[in-house]
């Protein structure tokens, strides 16, 4: 009897289509039954090899060495998954098995993960793909029933293929060639290098950003406050206002608008990303680990997607979720709710995954029992998906303007019409310990008064207000994702699988990177470049830092998957990209030497000219050249009383000229004590010290 290896991309995705196939045989690795052997990937289990397996002149890092061009591609078992790989080298040549299904995710990178093992396996055995973009039983089942030849989508695995060659080339010939110019490791890459500019480009804007002065007159008009343009100028405001209160307003205008505002699309990766940074100060990183241990409990959907949909197949099970989140979630609590499922289903815009949302796990569950964190994300993920099922917003804007004294003055008003998913969110959000700012435009509604055109309003009281211009905000996490989300879009084609910076599934992590490179860092919400990570954006050229490079790779890429372009000609032109990179970068930018030259840190300031006090091997001492301060570590003040003159006691000294240290041993008595070490610097060429003991 001929058997049927299943290789599905994850573990909880292969007992899925195991459960859904009736597929109930546990063995190590896989599972068996009914003609079936399904085992599983953990995400990429083989890769490209390290630089180091093309020749031992690769091991050490050089300028001469580069570029680096394989001619002929090696690939390695990434060590801690060396098992998994050898149980699916094993099941792929048992003599049972007559053809594999690749039921990896649908879509290139899923592709790539297959093949990769499928190769170094060396496997040949007859290749079938299931494309499902769904997990529910009757989409695993109509997608086994309908498998495609696997050679249908070679050219989608060419396409993959080139990703991640070209990603190699670029990413280890530019971080080499910079880390060797200026002796420090400075990694490069395609995501992280433009999510880096963007970093330093709002820092720039803010550190050259110059606060001016601005004035509004207002008049006041029977209940309704109607605004003058911007006024730079204080004395003209102030002459505007005079001449106002002496004259008389005329409604010139009353517009009425009704709008609408859309419930929220359900959230992919990226968008709960957002959503719980601002919520939850919780990071990228922070976020997609919750999501996949909650994933791991089956209590949420897989997170890693960048859909906002659900397929049409799946409107039974979200009705099912709504009417268990409204039982669950304690700001449903006597809400009368029909959802509008149909709004969030569309199979046409699910690519590998589908929208995140809850699962109906959460019925045996109580929430009680989660860590916060976790109970936080399930219960942001079920209140967008009462949100997308919700009515539209609706309100009426009213946009009034008055001519008075020669100017024109506007007054605004709302008036809500139907609260619609707006109330849910308000319940929700007054159960939050902490309440995020609102999202712009979502300010209370404020109702004007009935007017209508020709109304006068003779010698209006009339008042000036003063306002600065504010510089752009720091990006923090939610800010960053939604800017690396959009960049390059203008430049992408529509179809084009992957749009912006990195993918859902890696933002978090290439942010994490500049972190822990020391190119970024946090401040409370804020991400910051560093001195380093301003100064590597300087020395790169505008390919690397640019998102248009991407942008450029994803329409050749989109046309190799289509079969309309070739493979090779892009790797040709990736290779030549690499070789010009060299070449032109042959040596450190004029007077750059220096630049990522590691600071000493500073321990306190001098007190004699107020420069930094760095520490030396032997002292602590002044950066100024050209001031004499120093504190030796083996001053013989310390070292009679058996003290370690220590960074923290110079650092007390610095601040505040004293320090109270315990065990200080007395010469005369032989005995410690505890007192206050007092810095009592005189100005000469070594600095004194002297102890004062406790007062009695």
């Amino acid at each position: 009897m001929s058997i049927t290896l299943v290789i599905a991309e994850k573990p909880s995705v292969a007992q899925t289509i195991a459960a859904a196939l009736g597929v109930k045989n546990k063995k190590d690795g896989y599972l068996e039954g009914g003609g079936y052997l399904i085992s599983w990937c953990v995400g990429h289990l083989v890769q490209l090899s390290e630089a180091a397996a093309y020749g031992e002149q690769y091991r050490k890092w050089s300028y001469e060495s580069l570029p680096i061009l394989p001619d002929k591609w090696q690939y390695t078992v990434s060590k801690d998954k060396e098992k998994q790989f050898g149980i699916l080298k094993e099941l792929m040549h048992r003599a049972d098995v007559s053809e594999v299904v690749n039921a990896c995710d649908a879509g290139r990178e899923g592709e790539l993960i297959f093949r990769f093992v499928y190769e170094v396996a060396g496997c040949k055995k007859p290749i079938r793909r299931l494309w499902i973009s769904s997990m529910e039983d009757a989409a695993i089942k109509a997608g086994f029933a309908s498998l495609k030849d696997g050679h249908e989508y070679d050219a989608l695995f060419a396409s993959a293929l080139c990703r991640a060659k070209a990603d190699w080339i670029i990413g280890i010939n530019a971080t080499r060639l910079f880390s060797c110019l200026y002796n420090r490791t400075l990694n490069v890459g395609r995501v992280q290098t433009p999510t880096l500019k963007m970093l330093a480009d709002r820092d720039a804007a803010i550190s050259t950003f110059k606060k001016e002065k601005y004035y509004h007159v207002r008049l006041m008009l029977s209940g309704a406050e109607a605004a003058s343009a911007k006024i730079r100028d204080a004395d003209e405001a102030e002459a505007l206002k005079a001449a106002c209160e002496a004259a008389q307003a005329v409604c010139v205008s009353v517009a009425k608008e009704k709008k609408t505002a859309a419930p929220p699309k359900l959230f992919d990766l990226t968008s709960l990303q957002r959503e719980a940074n601002r919520i939850y100060g919780y990071t990228a990183k922070q976020t997609l680990d919750l999501a996949q241990s909650l994933y791991e409990k089956r209590l949420l959907t897989y997170p890693r997607t960048d859909s906002s949909y659900l397929t049409d197949d799946m409107g039974g099970t979200a009705e099912s979720i709504v009417t268990l989140l409204c039982g669950k979630l304690p700001f449903m609590a006597g809400v009368g709710f029909t959802p509008e499922i149909e709004k969030v289903l569309n199979s046409k815009k699910v690519s590998d995954h589908h929208a995140i949302i809850p699962t109906m796990e959460l019925a045996k569950t109580d929430l009680a029992t989660l860590p916060e964190s976790e109970k936080n994300i399930l219960t942001l993920a079920g209140a967008r998906l009462l949100f997308a099922t919700a009515e539209p917003h609706i309100y009426e804007t009213v946009t009034a303007v008055f001519s008075c004294a020669g100017a024109d003055f506007t007054a605004r008003g709302k008036t809500v019409l139907n609260d619609g998913w707006k109330d849910l969110e308000r319940r929700y959000r007054a159960t939050l310990k902490t309440k995020p700012e609102a999202d712009d435009g979502d300010s209370d509604a404020f109702t004007l008064p009935e007017l209508s055109e020709g109304q006068t309003f003779p010698n209006p009281a009339a008042k000036v207000t003063e306002h600065d211009t504010t510089p752009p905000k720091p990006h923090n996490e939610a800010s960053l994702l939604s800017a690396m989300e959009r960049a390059g879009n203008e430049d992408t084609d529509p179809d084009a699988e992957r749009r912006g910076l990195g993918t859902p599934a890696t933002r978090a992590a290439v942010i994490e990177k500049l972190v822990n490179s020391g190119f970024v860092e946090r401040k409370g919400k804020q991400l910051l470049p560093t001195k380093d990570g301003n100064n590597l954006v300087c020395i790169l050229p505008d390919v690397l830092t640019s998102p248009k490079l991407t942008a450029e790779w994803e329409n050749n890429l989109t046309q190799i998957a289509k079969g309309a372009a070739d493979p090779e000609d892009f790797m040709q032109r990736i290779e030549d990209m690499a070789r010009e990179l060299v070449k032109t970068y042959a040596s450190v930018l004029d007077g750059k030497q220096d630049l990522f030259k590691a600071e000493k840190p500073e321990i306190g300031k001098c007190p004699r000219c107020g420069s930094p006090v760095h520490e030396g091997k032997k002292n602590y001492y002044c950066a100024n050249r050209d001031c004499a301060f120093v504190m030796w570590k083996n001053d013989r003040f310390f070292e009679e009383r058996k003290i370690a003159f220590s960074p923290k006691i110079a650092a007390a000294l610095l601040k505040s000229g004293k320090v109270n240290v315990k065990k200080l041993y007395s010469p005369k008595t032989g005995k410690t004590y505890d007192g206050t070490v007092v810095l009592a610097d005189t100005g000469g060429k070594y600095v004194n010290y002297r102890v004062e003991l406790p007062k009695k």
